[in-house]
C-alpha cells in the first residue's frame, strides 16, 4: 500500500533473482524454464527444493556478507534439475548450479541437501573472487571453500550453532542402503561414511596425510578434508554461530584480494589469519582460534 512504499529516490531492497530450469533427464543445458522468482511451488520437489535452497544460499551472503548473489550485483541465480537420466552427481557449470537426480540406489536426488545446494552456489562466487584454479591445493581449497559455504548455509537456514551443528556436507544424499551420513564431515574427515560397495570416506585430517593423486584433478574432493577441519575446529572453538565469526573471516580472504589462483594451504591460512588479525585485532580469540585450527591439520600459515 502507499504507506509501505519506499522513499522516492530510495533504492530498492536486494531481492533474489531465481530461475529453475528442467533438463528432464536430458544431459543438454540450460532445459525448460519452469519456475522463476515469485511463482508458486510447482509440486515438482526436485524444482521446489532448488528454488528454496537458493533462496536460503541468498539470504546468507546477503543479510550476513552483504553480497547480493554470485557477482555481488543480483545476478540471476539459475539451476536446472532432473540433469541426466538418474545421473550421480551435482555440479557448477560456469554459470549455473546442475543437480542429478540419483540412482535411487547410492543416491537420492542432490537438491535434497541445502549444504549441496550452498556448495554449489559457492563455486560460483569463487570464480567471481579468488578463481581458484581447480587442480591440486587451490583446486581443494576451491572445493574447500565450497563446503565451508555449504554448511554454512544449512547452519543459517536452520539457526544451528557452531556446536550444535553437524558439519556434514550432503546429509540426506545416500540413499537408507549406504552406511553413511553423508558425502563429507568437515569437523571429522574421513568418517563420513564406510559402506561395502562405496568403500571408506578417505578424506585426510591432516596434511602429513596429503593424497598425491593424479585422479580428481588432483585430489581435489579429498584433501579439501584438511582445510575443512582446520575451519570447523575454529568455528567450534569461537562458539555461537559460526556464520559471524569464522565465515566472516573466510569470506574476507576469499574477496579481499590477496588470494592468487594457483595459491596452496599455506597461503591460504595465512590469508585467514590475516582477514582475523585485521578485523578483529591481533591477538582476539578469532584469530587465535584460526591458527589453532590450521595448527591442528598440520599447515603453516605462509
Amino acid at each position: 500500500d502507499a504507506e509501505r512504499a519506499p522513499a522516492e529516490g530510495a533504492a530498492p531492497e536486494p531481492a533474489p533473482d531465481r530461475r529453475i530450469s528442467d533438463a528432464q533427464g536430458a544431459e543438454s543445458l540450460p532445459g525448460h524454464l519452469v519456475r522463476t522468482e515469485g511463482q508458486p511451488a510447482t509440486g515438482d520437489i526436485a524444482v521446489d527444493q532448488a528454488y528454496d535452497g537458493l533462496g536460503e544460499v541468498w539470504a546468507l551472503f546477503e543479510r550476513v556478507y552483504g553480497r547480493d548473489a554470485i557477482d555481488g550485483e543480483g545476478a540471476p541465480l539459475e539451476a536446472t534439475v532432473h540433469f541426466g537420466d538418474h545421473y550421480d552427481n551435482a555440479f557448477w557449470d560456469g554459470e549455473r548450479m546442475v543437480f542429478g537426480d540419483g540412482d535411487g540406489e547410492v543416491f537420492r536426488g542432490f537438491t535434497q541437501s541445502i549444504s549441496v545446494i550452498g556448495h554449489e552456489l559457492a563455486h560460483g562466487v569463487t570464480e567471481m573472487t579468488a578463481r581458484l584454479r581447480y587442480r591440486d591445493q587451490s583446486g581443494a581449497l576451491n572445493e574447500h571453500v565450497s563446503d565451508v559455504f555449504g554448511a554454512l548455509t544449512e547452519q543459517y537456514a536452520m539457526g544451528q550453532d557452531a556446536g550444535a551443528a553437524t558439519w556434514l556436507i550432503g546429509e540426506g544424499i545416500f540413499t537408507d542402503l549406504v552406511q553413511g551420513r553423508a558425502l563429507r564431515s568437515m569437523l571429522e574427515p574421513g568418517t563420513a561414511y564406510d559402506d561395502d560397495v562405496l568403500g571408506r570416506d578417505p578424506q585426510p585430517a591432516h596434511f602429513r596425510d596429503y593424497i598425491v593423486t593424479d585422479a580428481d584433478n588432483g585430489g581435489v574432493h579429498l584433501n579439501s578434508g584438511i582445510p575443512n577441519r582446520a575451519f570447523a575446529l575454529a568455528a567450534v572453538e569461537l562458539g555461537g554461530f559460526a556464520w559471524e565469526h569464522a565465515g566472516r573471516i573466510w569470506y574476507d580472504a576469499l574477496t579481499g584480494g590477496a588470494l592468487r589462483p594457483n595459491d596452496g594451504f599455506s597461503v591460504f591460512a595465512a590469508a585467514t589469519l590475516t582477514a582475523a588479525r585485521e578485523r578483529y585485532g591481533d591477538d582476539s580469540r578469532e584469530a587465535q582460534a584460526v591458527a589453532r585450527g590450521w595448527s591442528a591439520v598440520g599447515v603453516e600459515p605462509e
